[in-house]
C-alpha cells in the first residue's frame, strides 16, 4: 500500500522463464501488494517458474494473443483486484524494478496519473545497448508524434509504464489492437482524454534473453505508430471519429 492506495505490478510474459526470477526478486514487496503475471502461450517453462516463485495471480493464454492482448488481460485483472496504482513491468529484465518506488510515489502523491520510464532521457538507451537503427527510429517517430498529437514526451515507445486506476477506467484500452501498437494507442487515448504524463529516467539493458522485435516487425510497428498519430490528429480536430477514443 502507498497511503491507502493498492499497488499492483503486472507482468506481460512470453518465454520469460530465464529472466522472470531475477525480475521478480527485485520487486519492492514492502510497497507492492499484488503481482499478476499473464503468460501469452509461452513455449518455455514460464508458468512453472511463476508457480515456483509463488506468484499468486497467474493468467494463462492457451493461444498467443499478442503483446496488446496480454496487457488487456493484465489491466482488467488489476482493476478487478482493486488496484489503485498499476505498474507494467516486463519480466525479461530489460527495465529495472528498482524504479517502482519512484513511479508509485509520483502517482500516489497526485503529481501525475501516468508515469513512463524513459530510456531516452539522459544517454541510457545507447549505453544500454539499444541498436542504433532503433534509436534513430525512436527519435524520428517521437518527433512525428509530438507534432501531430500536440504533446511533448522524450519517447512513446518504452514498455515501462505506471497508471492510476482513474486512467485505466477512463480510456477504452480493450478497444485497442492485440499487437505491439497497443502501447501507442494507449498513450494516444491518455493524451486525448487530457491525462498528464510524467517521465523518469530509466536505464535499459539489451541482451540475448531480453525480448525485442526484429527489423520487419519494427517497420510494421513504425507504420502503425504513424497511423495512430494521424488518427489522433484527425480525431482532435473532428475530422474523423475512431472507436479507440470512445
Amino acid at each position: 500500500m502507498y497511503k491507502n492506495q493498492k499497488v499492483i505490478v503486472v507482468l506481460p510474459a512470453y518465454n520469460a522463464a530465464a529472466t522472470l526470477e531475477k525480475t521478480y526478486k527485485e520487486i519492492p514487496f514492502d510497497l507492492v501488494d499484488e503481482v499478476v503475471l499473464c503468460d501469452d502461450a509461452s513455449k518455455d517453462e514460464t508458468i512453472k517458474k511463476a508457480n515456483e516463485l509463488g506468484i499468486n495471480h497467474i493468467i494463462q493464454h492457451k493461444k498467443n494473443k499478442g503483446y496488446g492482448g496480454n496487457q488487456k488481460s493484465l489491466y482488467n485483472k488489476a482493476l478487478e483486484l482493486g488496484g489503485d496504482i498499476v505498474i507494467m513491468l516486463h519480466p525479461d529484465y530489460q527495465y529495472t524494478p528498482k524504479l517502482i518506488p519512484s513511479m508509485v510515489n509520483i502517482i500516489g502523491e497526485g503529481l501525475y496519473p501516468v508515469v513512463l520510464g524513459s530510456r531516452i532521457l539522459g544517454k541510457g538507451a545507447l549505453k544500454g545497448g539499444m541498436p542504433k537503427y532503433k534509436y534513430i527510429a525512436n527519435r524520428f517517430l517521437t518527433l512525428f508524434q509530438n507534432i501531430l498529437i500536440n504533446y511533448k514526451l522524450s519517447e512513446y515507445h518504452t514498455g515501462y509504464r505506471a497508471f492510476s486506476r482513474e486512467v485505466l477506467e477512463g480510456i477504452n484500452f480493450n478497444q485497442n489492437s492485440d499487437d505491439f501498437i497497443f502501447d501507442n494507442q494507449m498513450l494516444s487515448q491518455i493524451i486525448y482524454k487530457s491525462f498528464d504524463i510524467g517521465e523518469v529516467t530509466c536505464p535499459t539493458k539489451y541482451f540475448e534473453e531480453a525480448s525485442s522485435i526484429n527489423l520487419k516487425r519494427s517497420s510494421i510497428y513504425g507504420l502503425g505508430v504513424m497511423k495512430v498519430s494521424i488518427m489522433h490528429f484527425l480525431q482532435r480536430f473532428s475530422l474523423g471519429k475512431f472507436k479507440i477514443y470512445s
